[in-house]
């Protein structure tokens, strides 16, 4: 028996150099916000599991830590899980987070980026998310796909990632 999530299905569907999926979502503040409204700016899109737990809030501490970093890139950073407003709002309060938290209770964004997918944990399969991030360019472009993310000094990859590219 295993004591970590193993992932059993296959990596995302999504293809770098396609165009990113359109969403509209609520967030903490209950504004809808929509990728369309980020054209011309890079998009640091980030799906997590669930507010308040060791992973998820060290992956957004350190992504609120490189706010201004991404911002001097001419990115903004989009967290996403199924969690209601109200859960976002105490989060973020709680933890003194920085960024914007977007809320996806009917999973239909997860669906369309293909990150809710079978996970098996202690020998039972049960959907979720899976950590993943996208880093969508400045013309609404997938640039990057990070799938099954592991949070140690992730946001400082996608940072460094986003610099390289833009470089070249």
């Amino acid at each position: 028996m295993k004591t970590y999530i193993e992932y059993v299905m296959s990596k995302n569907s999504l293809t770098e150099g396609h165009k990113a999926p359109e969403f509209c979502l609520p967030d903490q503040d209950e504004n809808n916000v929509c990728l369309k409204d980020f054209a011309g700016k890079w998009v640091v899109l980030y799906f997590y599991p669930k507010d308040n737990t060791s992973g998820c809030t060290k992956e957004a501490q350190d992504f609120t830590a490189l706010k201004g970093d991404f911002e001097s890139e001419n990115a903004v950073i989009l967290g996403v899980s199924k969690d209601s407003v109200k859960s976002h709002i105490k989060f973020i309060e709680k933890k003194e987070l920085g960024i914007t938290l977007l809320s996806d209770e009917e999973t239909t964004i997860h669906q369309k980026y293909d990150v809710w997918r079978i996970k098996k944990n202690y020998g039972k399969e049960y959907l979720g998310t899976v950590r993943s991030t996208f880093l969508i360019d400045n013309e609404g472009n997938i640039a990057r796909i990070w799938d099954n993310v592991k949070t140690k000094e992730h946001a400082e990859k996608v940072l460094a990632t986003l610099k390289e590219i833009k470089a070249n």
